[in-house]
């Protein structure tokens, strides 16, 4: 059975297409305009293992606002699809991650209910030209349209990139562990019977 999501979104300000093949092998093919931006989300294939492919068309002459926000969007909406009944995984996962100076925790619940939190301060606005508030905007438009609780908080860090970074392979390998099928799960692991 292949847990698959694909997903294409048009709006005036983005034209999106998406597809997320959660018992990959972490490869991927990303473009969205945004240099750092596809470097994160290669990051977040690889070490989720997960095949992921993105290709997006934004409005970047206004800024990356759009083209982020819209990514992630359609990210969450991939990761539900791809879930379908949810059942046999495991539901939680969660990682303390290194990366260089920076120390962050990441934590999943693939709940079905909507949840972010970041205590995540950056010393700079700016990641070469990627605004690093654009991370937060992405993954708030991930766990909304997911339907997912995602906790992300940063220990100690210096440089903007090195957090960054340590957010999005600490979220891959949160969720890495929360997807995963469980042999000795049976149906959904929640006692309402449903997520």
């Amino acid at each position: 059975m292949s847990r698959r999501g694909e997903i294409e979104r048009k709006t005036s300000e983005t034209s999106i297409r998406l597809s997320l093949e959660l018992d990959g092998s972490g490869t991927s093919t990303i473009e969205t305009g945004i240099g750092f931006f596809d470097h994160m989300l290669t990051l977040l294939a690889r070490h989720g293992l997960f095949d992921l492919e993105v290709h997006a068309a934004g409005d970047l002459e206004v800024d990356g606002h759009h083209t982020v926000e819209d990514v992630g969007i359609c990210l969450g909406l991939a990761l539900s699809d791809a879930l379908g009944s949810k059942e046999g995984i495991a539901r939680y996962g969660s990682v303390v991650l290194p990366m260089e100076e920076s120390l962050v925790t990441v934590g999943v619940d693939l709940s079905g209910r909507a949840w972010f939190v970041e205590r995540v301060v950056y010393p700079t606005e700016k990641i070469g030209e990627f605004d690093t508030q654009l991370v937060q905007v992405f993954w708030q438009s991930f766990a909304a349209n997911a339907k997912i609780n995602l906790h992300q908080v940063l220990h100690h860090g210096e440089n903007s990139h090195h957090i960054a970074e340590a957010l999005f392979k600490g979220t891959a390998r949160a969720l890495r562990a929360a997807v995963l099928l469980d042999p000795r799960q049976s149906g959904v692991p929640s006692s309402k019977g449903s997520l």
